[in-house]
């Protein structure tokens, strides 16, 4: 039989060289088990040497699902972010989904645009970040009733399911420890807290733990800056100049701790002997920092992988709440007592 000789081979081709009808190829290629197995045989052979793809679209339209799963990050200039992708990809594909990725640096608008986009090109299912999204998005998933899942936090959390934790009750722990270590001083560098929950909540276990313990955080403390590395050196800078001179630097991020401690090192100050900082995220390269960074480890493989589960689990109409999953405090070398006084 002579080959066809238009660009791209078509099931009919595949049928016509293994000398089935169209039918009887569709069965083998989609479901092998029913048909016979000198059928399958032939029709395999005839797929690999047409080297026959089939029509995604076209099977999509049949079974009315695309396997593909949308995500919209907040950035994905974090490698938290981009760990926390590699796993929920790698869950998705054992399952037999893709992943369509794309980020909104941290505007609704932008983000809500992008839903919108993911839902046209006929998603089966959403993975957003946080709790705190725009009232039209949220109406428009309803609408589109498709599946979707929050991650990464489980504050303010007010409808849907999540797999994520608390962002407050983390930070509570970091700030203990650094009460206990004897710092009264503390300043912050933290995102925008606008449409960004996790800021809020990470800032308010801070105020949490400090009025605890009589302890004060005037708003000039609180400095917003950009989720990076440059932002967080400038932010170093910011705090040193501050009225009353802060013995320790909380950031919201480890990317703003890195840059953080790198300016501290250029301008002479010994961490922690002069002042301690702190990241939150625990990523790769925080413990290879000089000092280690003192940090909150979030796990982005079981947030990846349960998220995974999850959303595949909704899609196939058995949604849950999700999980609760822990942050741990990890004790490293940034962070030391004050000057002049002992650990309680």
């Amino acid at each position: 039989m002579e080959l066809p000789r238009h660009g791209r081979s078509r099931l009919s081709d595949v049928a016509k060289l293994a000398g089935v009808s169209l039918g009887s190829a569709s069965r083998a290629l989609n479901n092998p088990s029913s048909v016979r197995p000198p059928t399958l045989e032939a029709v395999r052979k005839a797929a690999e040497q047409l080297s026959y793809v089939p029509d995604g679209n076209a099977r999509s339209l049949v079974l009315r699902r695309s396997n593909t799963i949308g995500a919209v990050m907040p950035t994905l200039n974090n490698p938290v972010y981009a760990d926390f992708l590699h796993f929920l990809q790698q869950g998705l594909s054992e399952a037999g989904y893709s992943l369509i990725c794309s980020a909104h640096e941290y505007d609704q608008s932008v983000e809500t645009l992008l839903v919108e986009r993911l839902l046209q090109r006929g998603v089966d299912g959403l993975v957003l970040v946080g709790t705190d999204h725009d009232e039209a998005l949220l109406s428009r998933l309803g609408l589109a009733g498709i599946p979707h899942l929050f991650t990464w936090s489980t504050d303010e959390r007010s409808r849907g399911a999540c797999v994520g934790f608390s962002n407050r009750r983390a930070m509570q722990k970091l700030t203990r420890h650094l009460i206990e270590l004897g710092h009264r001083e503390i300043a912050v560098l933290s995102g925008a807290q606008t449409h960004n929950e996790r800021a809020r909540a990470r800032l308010a276990g801070i105020v949490d733990v400090m009025a605890l313990h009589g302890l004060d955080l005037p708003p000039e403390n609180v400095i917003t800056c950009r989720f990076d590395i440059e932002a967080g050196r400038k932010g170093l800078r910011e705090a040193l100049a501050l009225p009353r001179a802060p013995t320790a630097i909380m950031c919201t991020t480890d990317m703003l701790a890195a840059g953080a401690l790198s300016e501290a090192i250029h301008l002479g100050l010994t961490v922690p002997a002069d002042i301690s900082i702190t990241g939150f995220d625990d990523i790769a390269y925080a413990q290879m920092l000089s000092p280690p960074l003192t940090t909150i480890h979030v796990s982005a493989r079981e947030m990846g992988l349960r998220s995974s589960e999850a959303i595949i689990r909704a899609i196939h109409g058995d949604p849950h709440e999700g999980a609760e999953l822990g942050a741990e405090l990890v004790v490293r070398g940034s962070t030391g007592p004050v000057r002049g006084k002992q650990q309680s």
